[in-house]
């Protein structure tokens, strides 16, 4: 399923924004972007987003203010060192008596040098995970709101097939009675006499072939498949995978009437069944 989450959090340590977005994939991935300083918290972002993605692939990207850092100052001792030399020689060849002193060195440029001073990992991660917990809630209600829609176009397409399953149910005991009496036509038009329809050798032909061409197990397993839809409908957690199953099974079953079927109207049925059934499967492949 596809989503979308971005939030920035601040406090006086910096602001971290993340960015959540997911495509639809069959296996669930995750792929972490994260500034050098913040290397470090890759695992414990990927602790944080796996058990809200169960399915395709989901980029997190997260970068990082830090506030204007704190300051330690010290003296670089060589620069304040080669700064009076120079002084001392200029003095001398001008013959000149000042006094240098620490507050004209302090003044010289790179005598007094600030080092920046990084807030710690363990600082900077409670406001990373904050804006990461608040990224994924919009992430999640984004992907609820396209879950919402993918069931009602695949709750659609099993409403179709249901009523493709309705129409065979109807047919299929009408089949063999049609069957004898093409048959007995076939007979008569060969010009084969004495032979009715109460005649063993037809009973026996029309019993074989109503044996072969049964569907009556095919469509109760379709309808209990039916059900188990309905079940992942309600169901709260992730049903991705278990509807890509009821998929081949129901597509089991649908070849399994498509190979028995003797008859046009069966497989004119068919057909519209598993274009329906590529759809939801299709479809079915973008749910969580």
């Amino acid at each position: 399923m596809t989503g979308h989450g971005a939030v920035s959090y601040s406090t006086e340590v910096g602001r971290a924004t993340v960015e959540l977005r997911a495509v639809n994939r069959k296996q669930a991935e995750i792929a972490v972007t994260l500034p050098g300083e913040l290397a470090g918290l890759e695992e414990r972002v990927r602790g944080t987003v796996s058990p809200m993605v169960a399915r395709g692939r989901c980029d997190v990207r997260i970068q990082w203010e830090g506030i204007t850092p704190v300051t330690s100052s010290r003296v670089n001792r060589a620069v304040a060192q080669a700064f009076a030399q120079e002084f001392a020689a200029l003095a001398s060849e001008l013959n000149l008596t000042a006094t240098l002193t620490l507050e004209l060195l302090a003044r010289c440029p790179g005598v007094i040098q600030s080092d920046p001073v990084r807030a710690e990992v363990s600082a900077i991660w409670p406001v990373v995970e904050e804006a990461l917990k608040q990224a994924l809630a919009v992430f999640v209600r984004s992907r609820e709101r396209e879950g919402s829609h993918l069931a009602m176009d695949l709750t659609e397409r099993i409403g179709l097939l249901r009523t493709s399953t309705g129409r065979l149910a109807n047919w299929a005991p009408t089949v063999a009675k049609r069957f004898r009496e093409q048959l007995l036509q076939r007979i008569r038009a060969a010009g084969i006499e004495n032979i009715s329809a109460d005649d063993e050798r037809v009973i026996r032909e029309v019993v074989f072939f109503a044996d072969r061409s049964d569907i009556a197990e095919e469509l109760t397993r379709l309808e209990s498949h039916y059900i188990q839809f309905e079940d992942c409908s309600a169901a709260t957690e992730p049903v991705g995978r278990k509807l890509d199953f009821l998929a081949q099974e129901m597509n089991r079953e649908i070849n399994t009437i498509g190979s028995k079927a003797n008859d046009a109207t069966i497989s004119a049925e068919v057909v519209v069944m598993k274009t329906e059934l590529e759809r939801f499967r299709e479809q079915a492949q973008n749910v969580e």
